[in-house]
C-alpha cells in the first residue's frame, strides 16, 4: 500500500495569534505546518524545507501599511521556489495590495479576519494543482534524452531548463535505422501546463508517425495536419527536424519557423540552418522545404530554444554564435551546459549539442 503524503504548507506572519490560528486551522484540514515570523525566517525556511504552498502576511514589523516588504518577500519566493504557489495573506483595507502581489505571481489571496471555508478551499486547490505540476513534471523528464548519450555517429548533449517546474520547449533524439537517427528541438506557444500537454501532443504525434523521420518534409507535412487539426488556432510550434545518414554523412532538414540552427564545422567556420517554413499548426497545408548538408567529421550542430537566442534584449542571436564558435574552438565537451549557462533568461532554455 502507497502511503499518502501530507501536504505541507509554510506560514509567514509576524503576529503569533494569527500564526497559531492558522496552524489549527490547517491541521485540522490534514495539512502539516511550518510558522515562522518574519520574511528573513521564511526565506531560510524555503531553502532548507520541501514546501507545497506558502501563505504570506503582505505587512511586517519594520512596515506596518505599505506592503513592500511583502512585496519583496513574494518576490524572492518566486526567484528562490518558482513552482511553488504562494498565497497573499492581507486586510480588507489594502485589497489593492493583493491585486498588486497577483499581478507579480501570487495565486490568490485572503483577507483578514479570514473566512475558514474559503481559507480550506484556496489550499486544497493550490496544493491539487502543485501535485499535478509535480506529475507533469515528471512525465515530461521521462520524454526528454539522457544528459549524454551517443547515437549512429552522433556524440550528444543535451540541457533543458523550464522557467518553472515544466515548460514547453521538446527535444528528442531517435535512432531510425541501422544507420541514421533523428533529432529535433522545439517550443510551443504557451507556458506551464498547458504548453506541456501541447509539448506533449507533438511530441507524441511525431513519434508515432517515426517511419516518416528519413524524409522530414513528409514527415512535417503530416505533423502540421494533424497538430493544426487537434489543437485551437491560437497554438503553434516552431520546430527543428533533422535526419542524418552516418553512411554518406548527409542531413536532411525542415526548420519550421525556429531560431537557426548553427552548423559549426571543424575548421570553426560558421553555417545558420534558417527556417525553411512556416511555424506549426498556423496553416492545415502548408508547404515546408526540406534542405541538405553535407557533414564532416568533427562538425557539431546546436539548437537552442529562443530562451536562448532572446535572452538579451538589446542584441540579436549574434552572441549566441559567438559563444558557440568560442566553446567549440576550446574542444568543449560541455558546450550546451555552458550555452545555457550563459543564456540568463526568464524563459524555457533548452540547448542540443550534436558532435559528428
Amino acid at each position: 500500500m502507497v502511503q499518502e503524503i501530507t501536504p505541507k504548507v509554510l506560514v509567514v506572519d509576524d503576529q503569533p495569534d494569527i500564526l497559531e490560528a492558522m496552524r489549527l486551522l490547517l491541521k485540522g484540514g490534514g495539512y502539516t505546518t511550518e510558522t515562522v515570523s518574519s520574511p528573513e525566517l521564511a526565506l531560510l525556511a524555503a531553502a532548507s524545507g520541501s514546501h507545497d504552498l506558502v501563505l504570506i502576511d503582505m505587512n511586517y514589523a519594520r512596515d506596518t501599511t505599505s506592503g513592500l516588504e511583502g512585496l519583496a518577500l513574494l518576490d524572492m519566493l518566486h526567484a528562490q521556489m518558482p513552482e511553488v504557489p504562494v498565497i497573499v495573506m492581507t486586510a480588507w483595507s489594502t485589497i489593492d495590495l493583493a491585486v498588486d502581489a497577483m499581478r507579480r505571481g501570487a495565486t490568490d489571496f485572503i483577507t483578514k479576519p479570514w473566512d475558514n471555508e474559503r481559507v480550506l478551499s484556496l489550499v486544497a486547490r493550490q496544493t491539487a494543482r502543485r501535485n499535478e505540476l509535480s506529475i507533469a513534471h515528471r512525465v515530461q523528464r521521462r520524454l526528454l534524452p539522457r544528459p549524454r548519450f551517443s547515437v549512429s555517429g552522433i556524440d550528444c548533449e543535451c540541457v533543458f531548463r523550464p522557467a518553472g517546474e515544466i515548460g514547453g520547449d521538446l527535444c528528442d533524439v531517435f535512432e531510425t535505422g541501422p544507420d541514421s537517427a533523428a533529432f529535433l528541438l522545439g517550443d510551443v506557444s504557451g507556458k506551464g501546463i498547458g504548453a506541456a500537454m501541447l509539448m506533449a501532443n507533438l511530441h507524441g504525434t511525431i513519434r508515432s508517425n517515426h517511419d516518416l523521420a528519413c524524409e522530414p518534409a513528409r514527415l512535417i507535412t503530416r505533423v502540421n495536419r494533424l497538430f493544426f487539426q487537434s489543437t485551437s488556432p491560437e497554438h503553434y510550434a516552431t520546430l527543428f527536424f533533422g535526419c542524418y545518414n552516418s553512411g554518406t554523412r548527409t542531413l536532411r532538414y525542415v526548420n519550421c519557423g525556429h531560431p537557426p540552427a548553427v552548423l559549426l564545422r571543424s575548421n570553426s567556420e560558421v553555417e545558420r540552418l534558417e527556417p525553411t517554413g512556416l511555424v506549426l499548426g498556423a496553416f492545415d497545408g502548408a508547404v515546408f522545404e526540406e534542405r541538405t548538408v553535407q557533414m564532416s567529421a568533427g562538425d557539431r550542430i546546436v539548437l537552442f530554444s529562443d530562451g536562448v537566442s532572446e535572452a538579451r534584449p538589446d542584441d540579436d542571436d549574434s552572441w549566441v554564435v559567438e559563444c558557440i564558435r568560442m566553446l567549440g574552438r576550446a574542444g568543449s565537451k560541455s558546450l550546451a551546459q555552458s550555452l545555457a549557462m550563459a543564456a540568463v533568461s526568464t524563459d524555457d532554455v533548452t540547448v542540443l549539442d550534436l558532435r559528428f
